[in-house]
């Protein structure tokens, strides 16, 4: 179901959230050459930040009144999901930025594997255990929905998406339409900006690719323990930060997100908590 974009909330409340969360954290000190600052959720994971495993990321926005019925569906579902043998759904909720109320993420694996005549008995069989089949899921999820974005995308494997977001308490998505020649360089600029941010001591994303549905080229999701380490970025010295870009191929830090700007086309961010967990 597709429907035309409404009109978005401005990223001026996500840059003043930062600034006053920042603040919050004045006592910490500056971050110096040398040192670096507490480790994200998925620094230490062991595997690729990119890779050719297909998931389904579903945006969903609420009708008036439905938002908490609709993450309670989810909440319901998702034991109902492993049951039939696929990958725990995991589940963000927006709390600034772009318009949809939750963006749910399933592992599919790929396409085949996921519509396979086994998977998708064995699907039915638990949903109808449950006492919700999925045609009646299906329906009730409809009456819910105001809006409704599927974009199906490659990115790592599985394990590697559950080590990075198992201790996360936000999640930062960006969504990016390259412009027509740009997608392979918007895609390498990705891997230059976790470089850079490597090199600062801050953590890095997993790196998603459109394969079909909605017109996202790419996707990046990164993740923090909460708003005070997100905003810990204020931190860093002018001096740490052109090293780190230098090094990681850009001209100088200010040309990190100008960079990125002539790449694209259109650019969104959204943060929020998770409301469903990606372990099993």
């Amino acid at each position: 179901m597709r429907r035309r974009r409404p009109e978005f909330k401005s990223r001026g409340v996500v840059a003043a959230a930062a600034l006053f969360f920042a603040s919050l954290v004045f006592w910490a000190g500056p971050v110096r050459a040398g040192q670096t600052q507490p480790p994200l959720p998925g620094e230490k994971l062991d595997g690729p930040r990119e890779g050719t495993y297909l998931y389904r990321f579903m945006m969903l926005q609420a009708g008036p009144g439905r938002l908490a019925d609709l993450i309670e569906l989810f909440r319901n579902r998702a034991p109902v999901i492993v049951a039939g043998g696929d990958e725990k759904p995991y589940i963000v909720r927006h709390s600034q930025g772009d318009h949809w109320d939750i963006l749910v993420i399933q592992p599919y694996g790929s396409m085949s594997d996921y519509y396979s005549r086994e998977r998708i008995a064995k699907r039915d069989a638990a949903a109808a255990a449950a006492g919700l089949p999925s045609d009646e899921f299906a329906r009730l999820l409809k009456e819910m929905l105001l809006w409704h974005e599927d974009l199906y995308v490659l990115g790592p494997p599985v394990g590697v998406f559950r080590e990075f977001v198992k201790e996360a308490g936000l999640a930062h998505f960006e969504m990016i339409r390259s412009l027509p020649g740009k997608f392979d360089a918007l895609v390498e600029e990705r891997r230059m900006e976790n470089a850079f941010n490597r090199e600062r001591g801050r953590g890095q994303t997993l790196i998603f690719t459109r394969d079909q549905g909605a017109d996202w080229d790419v996707v990046t999701l990164g993740v923090y323990r909460n708003w005070r380490q997100y905003a810990e970025s204020e931190l860093i010295s002018r001096e740490v930060s052109e090293a780190a870009a230098r090094k990681a191929g850009f001209a100088d830090a200010g040309s990190v997100g100008n960079y990125m700007r002539t790449l694209m086309s259109t650019h969104r961010d959204t943060l929020g908590p998770p409301v469903i967990l990606a372990d099993r």
